[in-house]
């Protein structure tokens, strides 16, 4: 998800900077109802600066983000705070089906769902976990598509083609 990052949230010891072969991923992390959980991963420019993760969830956040650059077919296993609406949580778990190396249009995947195009890319869009729930596997019928809201070349856009790149689906 492509979001603001708040001077409170770089400070915090819940949210952490490491590098990525795209750039930097920012991870936050917290505590809901008594139990350290993943919040957000943030796809950030490579002159992001690092913050060591201060938290046993967020090195682990770290170490899986790692495996998963070495080795696309890396199967997460994090527990991730409940977020989004029940539309943006069926979207999300569809898309955690769709294989390595494979993709789907947002066409067929609301067919799948019985929703329409335009808010499954809403979804996609919304996603606060992106390695996990990978929605660069979602692309247009008529090629790549947007990233998280991005439409034009761009950051986000760079990052898609690395990821699919990556996974063996370009």
């Amino acid at each position: 998800m492509a979001s603001s990052i708040s001077p409170l949230n770089l400070n915090s010891a819940n949210y952490c900077v490491v590098a990525a072969p795209f750039g930097c991923l920012g991870i936050g992390t917290e505590l809901v109802e008594g139990s350290l959980m993943l919040s957000r991963i943030d796809y950030l420019p490579a002159n992001t600066a690092l913050i060591v993760p201060q938290n046993q969830l967020a090195k682990e956040v770290a170490r899986q983000c790692k495996a998963y650059f070495k080795d696309p077919h890396w199967q997460f296993d994090l527990p991730t705070k409940p977020a989004g609406t029940e539309h943006q949580r069926k979207v999300w778990t569809s898309i955690q089906d769709i294989p390595t190396g494979k993709t789907k249009t947002y066409g067929e995947l609301a067919k799948q769902i019985n929703s329409g195009a335009r808010a499954v890319g809403t979804a996609c869009g919304a996603n606060p976990y992106p390695l996990i729930a990978p929605c660069h596997r979602v692309v247009s019928a008529q090629g790549l598509g947007g990233f998280m809201k991005e439409n034009s070349p761009g950051l986000y856009r760079q990052i898609k083609i690395w990821l699919l790149k990556h996974e063996g689906a370009l």
